[in-house]
């Protein structure tokens, strides 16, 4: 079971901003993607969920072996990929619980009754440390950025997906918070799921460890490896990473 990413080129309107992408997670796996802004990073991640306004000129996604490329966004989240937002959406007037109810349910051939779904949900809620109140408010109205975030997770966890992929999730985010999403993804993190984590901070990566580090310039992943490499980063940088690829395109 894996999300395989093969010479991907996307862009928007005229302008390419990804260059021939290879990437592959398989269940099971914690990756980091990590590039500055503007390196095409979430580029990837709307384009691995179907955005519309990204258009893929080349290359292939698959998801357990079937093309996806072409897929609508929810075709994709009913096979199990899933996309935490940087900008999670407010939806007033829907509470956390209806939200997660509708959104467990359309992965489902038979509805889930009333009953087993709030003791599902306690599970989780239990499980990622929520205040059980919390799923009573309004969806994002009116949240803290650690709480857009605590949403994000809880819907990761009832809804169990196959491959998440976690679009700058610790963006903004004061330690506290930093600490509820690590928490969460540590939790979930396991043989059932892959996760994607990307960023452009090393931080996250002091909580949550990935097994590999890919690091994004313009569009093209230009390193690969273990933890080793953002720890590398860490210390020296992406000018440093900048002028390693320069020199090899020199060479």
């Amino acid at each position: 079971m894996s999300l395989e990413i093969q010479n991907l080129h996307v862009r928007i309107e005229e302008r390419e901003i990804l260059h021939g992408v290879d990437l592959k997670v398989s269940k099971g796996q914690t990756h980091a993607l990590m590039g500055p802004n503007g390196s095409g990073k979430s580029t990837l991640a709307n384009t691995i969920m179907g955005n519309p306004n990204y258009e893929v000129t080349e290359g292939k996604i698959l998801f357990n072996g079937e093309d996806f490329t072409e897929a609508d966004p929810d075709e994709r989240a009913r096979a199990g990929l899933f996309l935490a937002f940087q900008y999670p959406a407010t939806i007033p007037g829907v509470s956390v619980a209806n939200f997660l109810r509708l959104a467990v349910n359309a992965r489902r051939e038979e509805p889930m009754k009333v009953k087993d779904f709030g003791k599902y949900m306690r599970e989780n809620v239990d499980l990622l440390k929520i205040d059980p109140s919390f799923v009573s408010r309004y969806l994002n109205e009116g949240f803290s950025g650690g709480e857009k975030k605590r949403a994000e997770i809880l819907q990761l966890a009832m809804l169990k997906p196959e491959i998440a992929v976690l679009d700058e999730t610790d963006s903004g985010l004061d330690i506290d918070a930093l600490r509820i999403v690590s928490d969460g993804v540590n939790a979930l993190s396991g043989p059932g799921m892959g996760s994607l984590i990307i960023t452009h901070y090393t931080r996250i990566l002091n909580y949550v460890r990935p097994g590999f580090v890919h690091i994004m310039l313009d569009g093209r992943i230009v390193r690969e490896g273990g933890p080793e490499l953002a720890d590398k980063l860490e210390e020296h940088g992406y000018d440093f990473i900048r002028e390693e690829v320069d020199g090899d395109d020199a060479g």
